[in-house]
């Protein structure tokens, strides 16, 4: 065979794996199909997911930073975000825990027990998302002030935090529905369900920020309300999927009547779950705050401009190392401890590669990326710092989430809850606390914070995943 037809066929199998993962494959079987396919097929839409969760914040920062006052607007959205996460982390713990047991039962060849359990998640999303969605609308001003926002800040940025805390229920579901279809294997309705809510939100943003035609400009407002109303619109797309019955997962109206022992074995995976994203959120939350206190309304933006770009770049990543929960899972299912193993190296390699780029990116083009959202040359300058100090840690992010991801889809939620707990709480704020007020450094004691601390969460991941505690639950 020559060497041009040996190019031929390569490059046949590689458009032919990539229109698969776009597309989506249910037919591949996880557990004894090539572990590189597979990790392929499940990261190229996984990252692709992520990606479009992080335009979202950046498709809002970009239309806000131009407001005439932009520093309340961008500290408004910023932490607003940080609040948010709360849900966020409610969502992927929840999430967590479907795409673990989804995934164990479909790995056991039993799509039956995998849609019941991923429709009992839905059940406990709805009741717990509603008791926040009423607590945040109500109580939107008391959340800015206690986050450290300025007077007038929270005046300007209340109402986009009451929307986005009001609606956070349409969060929450995006969240949840995608971790079932990766449970199932089928990443690629998760994808596609991001791609059409932030089409929505991009055209919706200027629309209902800047006004057009009979639509009255919104302001800030328009923001949360382009932002709601596209992630509503790629939620609809997940329940037709969901339920019109051609996929793995086969719906009916009985596995909605809620079955206590199934939701109590969801809440088992979930708590520490849940507990191990809080613990992430709320060490975030307290960075905001000490940045806005330490920084004034100019820091404050500035970190939340450079943390939004972060967040682009991690959250791909993270799509990435999400493959390993639902290879872990699955083979785990199918009693292949070796294959299982195999999967995370395979994931981790490619997630060191990905974020090794995104490091080098980042420093060279920093500068130009702030300025694209901002005009603020203040702002300008503490995003830049911000974001080449916290890019300083990218390759250890990498390979610590696909461990996290390890422990989560094998159902093991709480060896990363105590990680998180004593790298965030006992060891990120409290050095964080430390350089910027007892040294005086600010911001920027803030900023050297973030990649020591990730740093050492991913070597204490590392030793725990080799002790393989993970290897021997059952979900």
């Amino acid at each position: 065979m020559t060497e041009t037809t040996l190019e031929k066929n390569l490059f046949s199998r590689i458009f032919t794996t990539l229109k698969q993962a776009i597309k989506g494959d249910e037919s591949f079987d996880y557990t004894s199909g090539s572990i590189k396919k597979g990790v392929i097929l499940l990261a190229i839409p996984m990252v692709l997911e992520m990606l479009m969760e992080s335009v979202f914040a950046l498709v809002d920062l970009y239309f806000v930073g131009h407001l005439e006052q932009s520093s309340y607007a961008i500290q408004a959205v910023g932490l607003t975000e940080s609040v948010i996460t709360i849900v966020y982390s409610l969502a992927i713990g929840i999430s967590m825990a479907a795409t673990a047991v989804v995934a164990r039962r479909i790995g056991e060849k039993d799509p039956v027990a995998a849609a019941k359990a991923g429709m009992q998640a839905i059940i406990i999303a709805f009741v717990i998302n509603t008791i926040i969605s009423i607590f945040g609308f109500i109580y939107a001003k008391d959340i800015l002030l206690f986050m450290g926002a300025s007077v007038e800040a929270v005046e300007y940025g209340v109402n986009f935090t009451r929307i986005m805390m009001g609606g956070s229920l349409c969060i929450m579901l995006l969240f949840l529905i995608n971790g079932i279809f990766r449970g199932a294997g089928n990443a690629a309705i998760a994808m596609k369900s991001l791609w059409l809510a932030n089409i929505c939100n991009i055209i919706l943003c200027p629309i209902l920020i800047n006004g057009l035609g009979p639509i009255p400009a919104f302001g800030l407002m328009g923001a949360a309300m382009a932002t709601t109303i596209g992630r509503s619109i790629g939620v609809l797309y997940q329940l037709y999927h969901l339920f019109n019955g051609r996929g793995t997962l086969k719906i009916i109206p009985a596995y909605f009547i809620p079955d206590l022992e199934q939701i109590k074995a969801l809440l088992k995976i979930a708590a520490p779950g849940v507990l191990q994203f809080v613990i992430a959120s709320c060490s975030w939350i307290f960075l905001a705050q000490l940045v806005a206190t330490t920084g004034g309304d100019h820091g404050s933006a500035g970190y939340q401009t450079a943390l939004r770009i972060m967040m682009f770049f991690i959250l791909p990543a993270w799509g990435l190392s999400n493959a390993a929960a639902t290879l872990v899972g699955q083979n785990l299912g199918a009693k292949k401890i070796e294959r299982a193993e195999k999967s995370v190296f395979t994931t981790a390699k490619y997630n060191v590669i990905f974020m090794a780029i995104i490091t080098v990116i980042t420093l060279i083009f920093s500068r130009s990326l702030i300025s694209f959202f901002t005009n603020d040359l203040i702002i300008q300058k503490i995003a830049v710092e911000a974001l080449q100090t916290m890019c300083l840690g990218y390759v250890f992010y990498g390979i610590g989430m696909v461990l996290i991801n390890t422990f989560n889809g094998a159902g093991d939620t709480w060896t990363p809850t105590m990680i998180n707990f004593f790298g965030f709480w006992l060891f990120q704020i409290p050095l964080a606390y430390l350089l910027s007020k007892y040294y005086k450094m600010g911001p920027t004691g803030v900023f050297m914070a973030i990649p020591i601390a990730e740093t050492a969460i991913t070597l204490a991941s590392i030793v725990l995943y080799k002790r393989g505690k993970w290897k021997h639950i059952k979900v």
